[in-house]
């Protein structure tokens, strides 16, 4: 291999690197939305694996039963959280034609 076609090689490889890290900053504006117990639950995300909000319906809160409202709290928020890897993934998937990169991919943990 020439010192040309590697130094083209190089090129090529930063900017893929900073066109994925400009995606995992847009990424952070990102949200999805996933809900548990009939809609009673609800958790947002944003692509930077952080929890934006969750709501919680009057009905489902009972005294007598915190147990069932902690796991519905979850099932919820771990569900908006897939959602947000998988669509961080997505993303970098069609910037990368879905290729795994080993140093360019990496990036992605420390999102999750």
């Amino acid at each position: 291999m020439s010192k040309k076609m590697l130094g083209d090689i190089m090129r090529q490889a930063q900017k893929l690197q900073e066109e994925m890290m400009k995606k995992q900053e847009e990424a952070k504006t990102k949200t999805v939305e996933a809900a548990a117990g009939g809609g009673m639950v609800t958790a947002v995300a944003n692509g930077a694996g952080q929890l934006i909000s969750i709501k919680i319906e009057k009905d489902v809160v009972n005294a007598d039963d915190v147990e069932m409202l902690q796991d519905l709290i979850l099932a919820a928020a771990n569900e908006a959280l897939r959602r947000a890897q998988e669509m961080v993934s997505e993303d970098m998937s069609k910037l990368t034609g879905g290729l795994n990169i080993p140093g360019l991919g990496g990036g992605l943990g420390k999102f999750f």
